[in-house]
């Protein structure tokens, strides 16, 4: 009986890393909110790391949280570092480029796991409102593609997403 369930375990362990082997290299997710303001109004809280604080779901999560804000105060060039617990870990964003309808950033994460990704933020004005794209992209190590099997990265992040966007809308919809 012994000989069954550790050869049935066997099995499904190889299933488990085979089937971790065949899925994609990197990953993409976005999520999208409709802000009633402009692009003028709602980019230079993106653009300006020490806005976040108004808005990033883990600027909440722990309020003794280091930061460090080095290169130009917004755009290109900026930068932010942060060092806190275990929820936020640690890490470095840097503004690639800005524009009215875009902005591009490079997220370092140093903690807990080491990890660079793509984030970018995709501002349509429309009448009255900005319909506002907020993506990740990023590598999918195969040790990511095995935890990815029972949960995936999307759903791991996309809540945070959804609550800053709610924020962000909050934040910029504010008169």
């Amino acid at each position: 009986m012994f000989k069954k369930i550790a050869i049935g375990l066997v099995l499904v362990i190889a299933g488990v890393l085979i089937y971790a082997a065949t899925q994609p290299d990197t990953f993409h997710f976005e999520r999208t909110a409709t802000i009633k303001a402009s692009p003028e109004k709602i980019q230079p809280l993106i653009t300006d790391f020490r806005q976040w604080t108004a808005w990033s779901p883990w600027e909440k999560l722990d309020p003794q949280m280091k930061r460090t804000y080095r290169g130009t105060a917004n755009g290109a060039g900026s930068i932010y570092e942060w060092a806190g617990d275990g929820r936020v870990g640690a890490g470095r964003m840097e503004i690639l480029s800005a524009s009215p309808t875009h902005v591009d950033i490079k997220l370092d994460f140093l903690e807990p796991m080491t990890t660079s990704n793509q984030a970018r933020f995709v501002l349509t004005p429309g009448e009255n409102a900005t319909n506002v794209v907020w993506s990740m992209d990023g590598p999918m190590p195969y040790i990511s593609k095995v935890m990815c099997v029972f949960v995936s990265m999307e759903s791991l992040l996309a809540p945070d997403f959804e609550r800053g966007l709610a924020d962000l809308k909050a934040v910029a919809e504010k008169t």
